[in-house]
This record gives C-alpha cells, sequence and structure tokens, in this order.
C-alpha cells in the first residue's frame, strides 16, 4: 500500500491519540471503566489511545457518548465561535476505520452531522447498541441497513430514523461504496451517566 493511501488514516490516529487519553482523564474515568462503557476491551483502548490502533468511525462515536464530548473534539478540533454555517471548503476529510467522513455541523452542539463515505465491505459486520437516535438519508449509491432482525435496502434519496438503542448494522451494497449523511443526537448531561456507566468508585 502506498504512502497516499495510509496517510489520511494515519494523519487522523495522530490527531485522535492523545485526544482521547486527555478527554478519558477530564472525565475522571479509569481505562477499564472507560473502555466497559464504549463496549471495548481495556488492551484495545489502550492501543487507541498510544496510536497503536486506528479508531472506526462508530468507536468514535461511543468514546464520544462515554466522555460527554463529540468526534470533532477527539480530533481536536475547537468550539469556538460556533458558527451557524459550515462551508463546503471547510469540510477536510478524516479518514477512520475504512470509513472516510466530513463534519457537516458546528462542534460542541446536542447533535452530530457528519457526511460519512462508507466502502464496500467496511465495517458491515459491526453490530451497534447505544443510547440515542440516528437519522440517515443517503446522497449516493446504495445502503443496507439492519435494524434488529429486519434488513432494510436504501437507495438515493431514502432515510431512516431509529433508535439506537435498537441493535444495528450499517453496510455498503455495491461496490462503489455508499455516501450518507448522518445525525446522531449526543447524551452529555449528567442524568445520561446510568445509561453509559461507569458506576460508582470507579474513577481514579
Amino acid at each position: 500500500m502506498s504512502s497516499s493511501e495510509t496517510g489520511p488514516a494515519e494523519g487522523a490516529v495522530a490527531v485522535v491519540a492523545p485526544q482521547l487519553r486527555e478527554l478519558r482523564r477530564r472525565a475522571a474515568l479509569t481505562l477499564e471503566a472507560a473502555a466497559r462503557s464504549a463496549g471495548l476491551s481495556p488492551a484495545h483502548l489502550s492501543r487507541l489511545e498510544t496510536g497503536q490502533r486506528q479508531p472506526s468511525l462508530p468507536m468514535l462515536l461511543s468514546l464520544a457518548r462515554v466522555y460527554g464530548a463529540t468526534v470533532a473534539e477527539l480530533l481536536g478540533e475547537t468550539t469556538a465561535g460556533r458558527d451557524a454555517v459550515v462551508r463546503a471548503a471547510d469540510m477536510e476529510p478524516t479518514a477512520a476505520g475504512g470509513w472516510t467522513y466530513w463534519r457537516a455541523g458546528a462542534p460542541g452542539r446536542g447533535m452530530q452531522t457528519l457526511r460519512v463515505q462508507v466502502p464496500y465491505g467496511s465495517q458491515g459486520d459491526i453490530v451497534r447498541v447505544h443510547p440515542g437516535e440516528e437519522w440517515l438519508y443517503v446522497l449516493k449509491g446504495r445502503l443496507r441497513l439492519r435494524l434488529g432482525d429486519t434488513e432494510h435496502r436504501l437507495g438515493a434519496g431514502d432515510s431512516a430514523h431509529f433508535d439506537s438503542l435498537t441493535p444495528h448494522r450499517i453496510a455498503a451494497t455495491d461496490a462503489d461504496g455508499v455516501e450518507l449523511l448522518f445525525v446522531h443526537t449526543l447524551l452529555q448531561s449528567p442524568t445520561a451517566a446510568p445509561c453509559l456507566g461507569p458506576t460508582p468508585g470507579e474513577m481514579p
């Protein structure tokens, strides 16, 4: 694989790794508590924090919820200004776990808004369950969305809105992949702690 193919992903890891550690410490969570709340092993989270492993977008979303943060914050972006308008020229792509995404909304808000490119065969076997709601809209290509025991096929112009506690799985149907808009609600208030963990006494 050429350096041009690995560059964006490696750059994302270089930025994300120190932010993951810093936000975990800011949330006063041990490695074990944070990993359990995000559905990861402590060893896996440790490798993410040291840059030895590349986080997928679903992993970043899970960790953002646990830390009461956003994916933008995990990537080191600041919330200064919180401009209402995001210009296309300012949407820089970030690679994570085979997916490419662009921030399509302001950081630090109650929703995360992303434009996502999902390649064929990337993370299609990963089932996610977490608090919140998700809305997605297919811009280009065809998407296979599994919600619980039901599988849906979505094409350009189709959308889906569902409770994230429903086990769900996303995959591109065609070899060209699928591009979609993705919106997810964030749980950043103290009342979210019972849903996300940890239990009392696990903070350092």
